[in-house]
């Protein structure tokens, strides 16, 4: 049976764009689950935050990931999708997951010339909210089956990292085979 990989990790790891370049690379089928939320509830991550809140948009986040089936799939998930414990039991039905690892350094930087809005860091003080986040998170994220750093990596060689930990992984657990 195929496997989905599951990326996590926080806002400006590059889940999404490393997410679409190895599943082009390895002709998998990519899945976001943002994308999947925006087009479920008809509008922007950042409406679905400030119109019902966070916790809403954290129902429906899990709802969207009970609604994938395991596949041949990369889903490339949002930041806070591991802070409820049924999100994990859904990730172990569905496959791998893959925490891309970077420093806070590397997040700011990121984020600070991101187009993408962030709810959770509309503040003046985003870069304090961003490493306060992390710190929150990490030993959530620390969980994934497979963790890569993504730091002073461009596109090509933090897509290369996770396809290498991934087969690492499958061959470390005797998982399927790698497409």
């Amino acid at each position: 049976m195929d496997r989905c990989w599951i990326l996590i990790g926080m806002m400006g790891a590059g889940k999404s764009s490393i997410g679409r370049a190895l599943a082009e690379h390895t002709q998998r089928t990519f899945i976001d689950t943002d994308l999947l939320l925006q087009q479920r509830l008809g509008r922007p991550i950042s409406q679905i935050f400030q119109i019902y809140g966070e916790a809403a948009f954290r129902d429906h986040e899990t709802s969207v990931i009970r609604s994938i089936e395991p596949s041949a799939s990369v889903v490339s998930t949002g930041g806070g999708i591991v802070l409820r414990e049924e999100n994990w039991v859904e990730f172990k039905r569905l496959g791998c997951t893959i925490f891309l690892d970077a420093e806070i350094e590397t997040l700011i930087q990121r984020l600070a010339v991101s187009k993408k809005k962030r709810p959770l860091l509309q503040v003046d003080d985003w870069e304090e909210r961003t490493a306060a986040i992390l710190e929150s998170r990490l030993e959530l994220y620390r969980r994934a089956d497979v963790v890569v750093p993504v730091d002073d990596v461009d596109l090509s060689c933090g897509m290369t990292r996770v396809l290498d930990a991934i087969r690492q992984y499958e061959i470390d657990t005797d998982q399927s085979q790698i497409r």
